[in-house]
């Protein structure tokens, strides 16, 4: 599929899955809720919280800049037959499980440790 592209074209890869910032949270909240119910997560009862939404916050920084976010496929669909995989939810749900089964590797990255080194390989 991917030789039939033309040398140096561009293609934009989308799941024609439109959503607003918001749905996508609280899709991802639905998700971790199946996954590791809110209920069983003692990082959520140590701060007092009942539900992964209660995480939400919103910030004054962006107001109204990051409702949605779009992007055109047709491209790539007509020209190289491409077409998503998964959809949305599964991929999300996928996704979640994937971080939920590496959580050294969360843990690295977000204690600051993590410098973007490519990972696996010997140096």
């Amino acid at each position: 599929m991917l030789q039939q592209g033309r040398a140096g074209g561009r293609y934009n890869i989308g799941g024609g899955s439109e959503r607003t910032n918001l749905q996508v949270v609280d899709a991802l909240c639905a998700a971790l809720e199946a996954e590791c119910p809110a209920d069983r997560n003692p990082a959520l009862a140590a701060r007092g919280l009942r539900s992964y939404s209660e995480l939400k916050s919103f910030v004054p920084d962006r107001p109204g800049h990051d409702r949605r976010y779009a992007i055109d496929a047709a491209k790539i669909r007509r020209e190289l037959g491409w077409a998503p995989r998964h959809a949305f939810e599964d991929g999300l749900r996928e996704t979640v499980r994937w971080y939920l089964a590496n959580r050294a590797w969360c843990e690295a990255v977000q204690s600051g440790r993590y410098r973007r080194e490519r990972l696996g390989l010997s140096s």
